[in-house]
């Protein structure tokens, strides 16, 4: 899907409220990195725990995260599989519906912005109806042929 990164909406309110609950949502530090990876790993997957690895080999690092009482609750990546790509993220079950992924997804996609992108791609959509009406994404004709096609399988 691509976004159109001059025309993100304006998430400080959800943020603050965010805030009140007691989620921090900012960017990790290194003494972090093994931490939030194997957080990841045991939550998500490998291939997203690889992402996020690559996220701290950049400087800054290229990941927001969401936590609660000293422990990840949600992560947004961007930039760490390919340039302008947003991705891979994830919120915990009991978390979802709160409002957390939206502003991780839009504090991402104003980072790219800041990197100097007018758009954005996220790759492997999955809740392409969330992503349309949460930043105004639009699929790209002809993307089933993406970046994805040839993972690496564990077995076999």
């Amino acid at each position: 899907m691509l976004v159109r990164l001059m025309a993100l909406p304006d998430v400080s309110a959800a943020e603050d409220r965010l805030a009140t609950e007691g989620v921090l949502i900012r960017k990790p530090i290194a003494p972090e990195k093994s931490l939030l990876t194997q957080w990841t790993e045991a939550n998500f997957s490998s291939f997203w725990a690889s992402e996020v690895e690559v996220a701290f080999s950049q400087s800054p690092v290229s990941c927001f995260i969401a936590q609660k009482e000293g422990k990840p609750i949600g992560f947004a990546c961007y930039e760490t599989t390919s340039k302008s790509y947003f991705g891979p993220t994830g919120v915990l079950e009991q978390y979802r519906g709160s409002g957390i992924g939206k502003v991780l997804l839009v504090k991402a996609l104003q980072a790219l912005k800041e990197r100097g992108y007018v758009y954005g791609i996220i790759g492997g959509v999955g809740p392409a109806a969330y992503y349309q009406k949460a930043v105004g994404a639009v699929i790209i004709d002809g993307s089933e042929q993406s970046i994805y096609n040839h993972l690496l399988k564990k077995n076999g």
